[in-house]
């Protein structure tokens, strides 16, 4: 606690110093380029890796980085809700990250993880994908199954998210682009799901096949649902 202490001393005698101008232009209201949902993790930092400014990310954090499916309890819908209808946002990026401990829950304990009732439960969102790594890769090794976990679960998550009325119309209208990644913090590499080849690939990769002149990154819209791992889990 002492080292935060100082962290927040440091900041508000230099860095807040040094970026005053844009923390004064805050008060004015926010205009988010993207809301970012991600692990709760405290290996991510989606300011650090995305190298944006306060004011520029919207951000949902929890175990997981799940979104429950419309009309289940929870913030993840008010927040949502809030970011298209009120701040306008046009872009969702789903992030999941390498080593969760969350989707190694999921993977290993499927009857739940003891001692921990709340997440155990908060996991059941995470049992459709579970189930088709297990049927699809059952005699993968123990950590192939749990980075594959982590990419179908970014695609189930976007599949819930799917389910949100605020987000349906806004697909619906064009209005909004989803992005899946997968984080490894380990090598800093971000990887993005290529609808064009059914799997994540590294964001450099993808930079450079779009046109010199494009003004945006395509998203997954309504069109994700073509992902072989999407239509596993929707038992197409």
């Amino acid at each position: 606690m002492h080292r935060l202490l100082n962290g927040a001393l440091k900041f508000g005698n230099h860095v807040f110093r040094g970026k005053r101008y844009l923390f004064e232009s805050l008060q004015k209201g926010q205009k988010p380029t993207a809301l970012f949902i991600t692990c709760a993790d405290s290996r991510i930092c989606p300011t650090l890796i995305t190298q944006t400014d306060p004011g520029e990310l919207f951000v949902i954090r929890n175990a997981g980085n799940i979104i429950p499916p419309a009309g289940s309890a929870g913030g993840e819908a008010a927040t949502i809700e809030y970011a298209i209808n009120a701040l306008g946002i046009r872009d969702i990026i789903v992030c999941g990250h390498s080593h969760c401990g969350a989707m190694a829950g999921a993977l290993d304990h499927p009857d739940g993880v003891e001692g921990l009732p709340f997440l155990t439960q908060w996991l059941r969102h995470v049992a459709a994908a579970r189930g088709v790594v297990l049927a699809e890769y059952a005699n993968a090794p123990r950590e192939q199954q749990l980075e594959i976990l982590t990419e179908a679960n970014v695609l189930l998550q976007i599949e819930h998210l799917s389910t949100h009325p605020v987000v349906a119309r806004a697909l619906a209208n064009d209005e909004l682009d989803i992005h899946g990644w997968i984080y490894r913090f380990e090598t800093g590499q971000i990887s993005s799901f290529d609808l064009n080849t059914g799997k994540f690939r590294e964001i450099g990769d993808l930079l450079q096949e779009l046109p010199a002149d494009a003004e945006s990154v395509p998203g997954l819209a309504a069109d994700f649902r073509r992902s072989p791992m999407i239509r596993a889990i929707r038992g197409d």
